[in-house]
């Protein structure tokens, strides 16, 4: 004969310290004080967002594995990457981890540039990299992104999992869809790349995608013509906007 157990009644689950915030934003309708409460959490994330990136100068965003360590090929790639970034004029952004992250941003110090981390607060593998002249803290994702992207006059993808190709995938469809301009996504590591780039030209091949989405697109393993694709689809086309004036009656000092 079966026993049957009852369980007892769930208690209304309270966003704090130890639950993620994003997973409980993203359950379903919650009580409404409490979705209230995590709009203003989200709303902050932005403001302060646009309030410190906002002098950040002309940025390129570079995504790469967390995973990586110093004596790997693609970590020795990033760091040339984030010095010839600098060269050309650039802010080194980058998601503000270990691996890629902290091989671009210790490339563009040491060729004396300005560095920037967006990290995201996550149990494992994310913790800032000490190459930042300047780190952000999010707890949402998609806040993130929006920081990485608004930022950017290009994209540089080294090889990552599945939250760089999430990137990846974000930049190409907010150009696809004119969301953005047709600033140049650079995906770097030929070998590592060769079946998404099959991939992507299966789907022009079944319509899916159009060739012109691929346009500024570009598979490479030279630094150097990363560098000239950036320069001539990023520097020569937009130009590079000077950081704007401060004012001291928002509280926006020079140090």
């Amino acid at each position: 004969m079966a026993i049957e157990t009852s369980q007892p009644p769930k208690k209304e689950q309270q966003p704090t310290q130890n639950n993620n915030g994003e997973q409980f934003f993203l359950e379903g309708p919650q009580p409404r004080r409490l979705e209230l409460w995590m709009l203003l959490r989200i709303i902050r994330e932005f403001f302060r967002g646009f309030r410190r990136l906002h002098f950040a100068g002309p940025c390129v965003t570079v995504f790469g594995s967390a995973r990586f360590k110093e004596d790997n090929r693609y970590y020795h790639l990033g760091r040339e990457v984030g010095a010839a970034l600098t060269r050309l004029g650039f802010t080194v952004m980058t998601g503000g981890g270990p691996g890629i992250m902290e091989a671009a941003n210790r490339g563009a110090q040491e060729a004396g540039g300005h560095t920037i981390g967006c990290n995201i607060t996550l149990p494992f593998e994310q913790s800032p990299n000490p190459y930042l002249d300047e780190m952000l803290e999010f707890k949402y994702f998609f806040v993130r992104k929006t920081m990485l992207i608004k930022y950017s006059y290009a994209f540089i993808v080294l090889p990552g999992g599945v939250g760089t190709m999430d990137e990846f995938f974000e930049a190409l469809t907010l150009i696809q869809t004119k969301k953005i301009k047709n600033f140049p996504i650079v995906l770097m590591g030929k070998d590592y790349y060769r079946p998404l780039i099959d991939y992507l030209e299966m789907m022009v091949r079944e319509g899916t995608l159009g060739n012109s989405d691929l346009d500024l697109l570009m598979v490479t393993d030279s630094v150097d013509e990363a560098m000239a694709h950036i320069e001539m689809h990023a520097v020569k086309q937009f130009g590079l906007r000077r950081v704007p004036k401060r004012f001291w009656m928002f509280g926006e000092s020079d140090t």
